[in-house]
This record gives structure tokens, sequence and C-alpha cells, in this order.
């Protein structure tokens, strides 16, 4: 009865603040249209379905007493490779869906076919700055215009009918190795994107752009730079007044400092602000950038922007001085719910660090904070002053500190959903314990992975034993949250997977993806599986909803690949990777997917070769920090990326030279390494990753 109750008040409080939006005199025609999102359930107009990025649909057509009828409609191929993680929209009938490499595709939303491409040819040696794969998250609509942003730091607009150019615009310094991978938003005329690279070297920033034109509006900067230049941004004066003083040193503004704002970016039109998500320091390990002291604002925090100027609001860091890689970049969820019997407008936000939030989003004051995810860097948040009562042996620099949740986060990009009719927010969380060791030896490689943390430290799997306690040990679990009583209600586990994004329906369904190729729903209430498919590859995006002529669909972007995903799901074992996909499923859909083939793989290569053990241990330190982001730590590749392992190149050194040294492969994403590696040090790297290759075939890798 409860439940029930909380829905009816939930739901009222939904219509108020949409009624109050409907009627706003202050913003006219197409931007309505994404205000009142919700009152078109039959589309997914904007990255997370309305300005309040709940991720919930209204359509009841599918529910617990029909699901068993679901059945797939259409599978479109999407002629990509790589990772898949974009988040399609749905305007009309028709369907957007953005691509690895930034591509964009318009599909006809009731069967799949295709309508138009545009590809924005984007360089192949822009891939080695990208951290976690060339994947794009998702592209925003406005008013017959779809815009995306690209690997190597562009803006484009398109004609949504067409597929065809409006404007393109450059948005980062390309000398410098930024990237975008993370979905636009459009408020008011304004198109906002963000940027990643904090652990490449770069310092973060938001834009806005006209939509019309592509003018540059405002930009927002969100550490300080060089304290002897000024910006000309509308962070400025906060900048020099909050941020500096809680920076030290001068290795920050020299590298970079982070701070990037690469996914999460809200619009709240009941206030006219924009939330970003702040992502982690550059480098990682703070007493490299900051001499182990300082907040280091903005990182790891929630910042509020005057939607038209980019005028700072309010902030609420949410790990202050971070040195873990915990992100504040994780979606956040815009709600009115009950505090204290009143009515309060918050954000709802569950990011890496491992800890849910309650924001009052009127004045930035937390409201609470709780572990959904068993952390063990702090012990609490002090409801005082808002700050983390931090382990003292957190920050690995009198000794390494093993953590319960590390760098992959308790909770990722991956986005979360929120349901008015039950209450409750349903988090794709996980535990992946990381081992942080201090890097004694950093020296600072323009360009590539500096971090601080000795990557190479964390022992890796050398039996199947071994391998089968690593993978069990990455535990997913989808958990329904309830932000009010800041408590579990119920979860679902996924031992050794990978979680995907979630999406809520009105139907009393939660959907999720998994990295083991599967596609689930639970009852909303109470968790119970009562539905799956088996997509053969990788589900990681988040779900959608939108109807057609009637129908309802749920629809899901499939392809394995970003990040995590691109090592720990196959280690020796290769495994057939289907095409990337669209799946689209109806109430008795009855298509089916083609058998899965067995897997194309070369064979490990046994290579005969004389590398002493300083040799190979120079090649693995190289290895670290030039190719693990892409070919998987210790070479364990998912095979998405090539597996080093089984490359034609290791048993041949003038082959392999002329791929890393020579660039023999750069326009299809491996960049030509001479200016990071010298001949010998590139040998080196082939002796480490031969000896891998002996040690597969060793415990019966093939």
């Amino acid at each position: 009865m409860r439940r029930r109750g909380l829905s009816i008040i939930f739901i009222a409080l939904v219509l108020l603040v949409q009624g109050c939006s409907r009627g706003d005199p202050t913003v006219a025609g197409a931007a309505n249209r994404l205000i009142n999102a919700a009152s078109e359930p039959q589309n997914w107009l904007t990255h997370g379905g309305t300005y309040a990025e709940q991720r919930f649909s209204s359509l009841t057509a599918i529910s617990t007493a029909n699901i068993d009828q679901l059945g797939l409609a259409w599978a479109t191929d999407l002629q990509s490779e790589r990772g898949q993680e974009s988040t399609p929209l749905v305007v009309d009938g028709t369907m957007y869906v953005t691509l690895a490499w930034s591509k964009v595709v318009a599909l006809d939303a009731a069967t799949g076919a295709e309508k138009w491409r545009y590809d924005p040819k984007v360089p192949g040696r822009f891939g080695v700055s990208a951290c976690c794969d060339v994947v794009n998250r998702g592209a925003a609509y406005d008013d017959g215009r779809i815009f995306v942003g690209t690997i190597d730091g562009r803006l484009i607009a398109l004609d949504a009918r067409t597929g065809a150019l409006l404007w393109s615009q450059l948005t980062v310094d390309q000398s410098k190795p930024y990237t975008i991978t993370g979905a636009p938003r459009v408020a008011k005329g304004l198109v906002l994107i963000g940027n990643g690279g904090a652990e490449y070297g770069v310092r973060g920033f938001v834009s806005a752009y006209n939509a019309t034109t592509g003018k540059l509006a405002w930009r927002f900067y969100t550490v300080p730079g060089d304290p002897a230049r000024r910006d000309g941004a509308a962070s400025d004066a906060i900048l020099e007044k909050l941020a500096r003083p809680t920076w030290f040193g001068d290795a920050y503004y020299r590298y970079g400092g982070g701070g990037t704002v690469w996914d999460s970016i809200v619009y709240d039109p009941d206030l006219d602000r924009v939330y970003i998500g702040v992502g982690n320091g550059g480098p990682w390990n703070r007493k490299i950038r900051s001499e182990d002291k300082g907040d280091n604002l903005f990182v790891g925090s929630i910042v509020a922007l005057d939607a038209k100027s980019g005028a700072y609001v309010w902030h609420y860091q949410e790990t202050p001085g971070d040195t873990w890689d915990f992100t504040s970049t994780q979606q956040m969820i815009l709600a009115t719910l009950p505090i204290d019997g009143k009515p309060r407008r918050l954000i709802l936000h569950a990011p890496k660090n491992g800890f849910f939030y309650v924001i009052d989003r009127d004045s930035g004051k937390l409201i609470s904070a709780e572990k959904f995810a068993p952390a063990n860097w702090a012990s609490a948040v002090d409801s005082k002053t808002g700050r983390p009562i931090e382990n003292p042996d957190a920050r690995f620099q009198a000794k390494p500190f093993l953590a319960t949740i590390g760098a992959s986060g308790a909770h990722n990009w991956q986005p979360m959903a929120f349901s008015p009719k039950t209450g409750l927010v349903y988090i794709p969380a996980q535990e992946i314990p990381f081992l942080y060791v201090k890097d004694t030896k950093f020296a600072y490689r323009k360009d590539l992975w500096n971090l601080g943390v000795d990557m190479m430290s964390t022992p890796l799997p050398d039996t199947p034993t071994a391998i089968a306690g690593m993978k069990q040990a990455l535990q997913g679990r989808l958990i329904a949250w309830d932000p009010v009583r800041q408590k579990e209600v119920w979860r679902a586990s996924h031992a050794g997977t990978w979680n995907g994004g979630v999406l809520a329906t009105a139907g009393d369904l939660v959907f999720q993806g998994l990295s083991d190729g599967t596609f689930r729903a639970y009852r909303a209430d109470n968790g119970k599986e009562v539905w799956k498919f088996d997509a053969q590859t990788g589900l990681l995006p988040g779900p959608i909803s939108y109807s057609v002529g009637g129908v309802q669909y749920i629809a899901i972007t499939a392809g394995n690949g970003g990040g995590f995903a691109l090592a720990l799901p196959s280690f020796d074992a290769p495994r057939a990777q289907p095409p990337a996909r669209m799946l689209a499923f109806r109430i008795g859909g009855t298509s089916t997917l083609p058998p899965l083939s067995a897997a194309p793989a070369n064979p490990i290569m046994k290579v005969a070769g004389e590398w002493s053990e300083g040799q190979i241990a120079e090649g693995a330190s190289h290895y670290g920090q030039v190719c693990a982001a892409c070919h998987g730590m210790g070479t364990l590749s998912a095979g998405i990326i090539p597996d080093l392992r089984r490359s034609g190149a290791l048993g041949d050194r003038a082959a392999w030279r002329t791929v890393v040294i020579d660039g023999a492969l750069a326009d299809r994403g491996m960049a030509n390494f001479a200016k990071y590696l010298t001949p010998a040090q590139a040998e080196a790297v082939r002796g480490y990753v031969a000896q891998q290759a002996a040690k597969a075939i060793a415990r019966g890798g093939k």
C-alpha cells in the first residue's frame, strides 16, 4: 500500500512539473517540444528520454502481464566495428543511432530499414587518444537537426531528414589529446558539449554553441589553467576565487589538470540551469599534480551553471582531491520528491565512488549520501560538512591500497533509470577491486597515459584458476535503490559480467543488457527476472522505448567494446564477434538472429626469440603506458581491438616495426608510435607480448 500511495504522489509531482514547464513563455517553438518530451512517449527525443534524464517510458503496451510474448521485431546490421555505447533517439518514426568512430545512421523505427548514413571521416590517428575505445554515446535532436560530437573534437549538425551536413565546429585544440565520446544536449537553442582526455594531459571544459549557426556562445573551464593567462571564459572569475586556492604547485597546469566533462550534462528547465558532472584529475595521483594537497576544484564535482551565460551558480564536490579516478561524470537524474514531508527539487547521483547522493538542486546543498556499493576508500559522508570520511590508507602514498571499488567505479557511464511509479532508482552497479600503487618512476609523457599509478603492479592471472577468480571478482549487479529512505530495496546479481544501461517503464518493468550478450527484463517492484533474450554480443548502452502506429517497441544498440569490456570477457578463449546491430522488440515479434559462426580468430602465436629479462621488464612498462588502454592490461584482449598475442606481426621483427614505428595501419586506428617509442623499445614490447603469448599457450589458450 505504501508503494501504491507513493506512486500516486510521484506521478502527480511529475505532472505538476510538466505543467509548470509547459506554460513557460520564455521558451518558444521547437524548444517547447524538448521541455514537454514526456507528453510524447511515442518518441525518445533526448538522451535521457526527457530533460529530467530519468530514462522512464510511460508506455504500457508491454507489461508484466504479457512480457512472455515479447519477441524480436527487427535487427539491423549497423556496419560498424569496435565498441557501441549509443542511446538511440526516435523522432516521429525515425531512429537516429551514433556508432563507433562517431558515425550516424538513421533508421525506420518500425522496420529497421536504413534511411541515411553520415561518416564524419575521423582520421584513424585520433583513436590513440580515446582511453576507452572510439565509442559514441549518442546524439541530440532539436528543430529538424541532429547534433553529434566526434572523436577528433568536432561538433556537427546534420539535417535530420537527409543527413546532409549543416555546420561543423571544432570545439577543442587538436594539438592536444582531446576526444568527444559523450552525447550533446540541447537547451534553449544552445548545443552543450564536453570532452575527454584527462588521463592524457588535457584541461576540461564544457561549451555551448548556437544550434542554428554553430557559433560559440559560452565556455566554462572546470579547473584553473596557467595563472599567467586568462581564458576570456565564463569561468574566469570563479576559478580564481574558489578553485585556484585549492591547487598547489605548477604541475597541474603543466600536465592539464583533468576535470573533463565527458558524459553527463543536464538542463533544468525549472531553474534554467545546466548541471555538469566533472571528471577525475590529471594525472590521477594527487601527489603528482598538486603536491598531495587541496580539494582541487572542480574535479569530482557537480557544478551548476546559468544556461544562458555559463556563469557559475553553485557546486558540490563528491570526491575532494580525487586521486582514484572517481569521476562525477555519471548520469544525473532530476526529480521532485518528498523530503521530510515536503517536495524538494533534487539531483539523484550515483557516481564512481560508491555513494548515492541526494542534492538540493536549488542550493546545491547535500541532503543525504549513503553507500550503494561496498566502497572502502571512505567510511561515510559527513552530513554536516558534506565531505567524505576517508580511510587514512586510501591515498596509497605510504603503501599500496587495495580498493574494493576502483577506477572502473561502482557505477560508470552505463545509465541508470528512475520510475515515478515505484519511486526507485535502478543502478547498474558493480564491484571491481583495484590495487592502487604509486608510480615511483613517473615521468610525464605528452599525449600518453599519465596516471601516477603503477598499472603493471597488479598481479595478472597466469593459470585457469587465477583467470576464473579474476572473472569472478567482477561483480555486476542491478540495484533498486530508494532515494528517499537511502536504502537498497532489491538486487539482481551477475557475477563475472559487465553491466549495461537501464530502462524503466510504466509497464512495471526494468530492462537491462549485459556483457554476456543477454538482454533481460525484471519486475520493477521486486527484481524478479521475467524475460531474457540472447543477443550474441554485449549490450552495454541504455535501452529505450517508443511506439510507431500504436505499437510499443523496446530497442537497444548491441555490440561489445568500450573500456573494461575490451578485455575481461574472453581472456584466452576467442569467441565470435557478430556485427554491431540495432535490436527492436515488440509483443508478438517473431524475427530471429542468424546463427553465430565459429570464432574466426588467429591462434595465439608461438614466437621464437631471445629477449633478456631486462628487455621484457622494459617492454612490460612501455606496454602498460602505451598499449594497454586499447589492447588490454597484460595483453588480455577480447579481440574487438586486435589481440596482439594473435598478431601475425608478432613473429616478425620487421613487420612489428612497420606497424608500431612506421604506422602502416594508422588509417585503421593503429597510430604511428615513433614519437613515443624507439625501435629498441618497440622490440622490447614485442618481447613482452611474446612472453604473454607463451604463458597463454602454457595454460591451454589457443
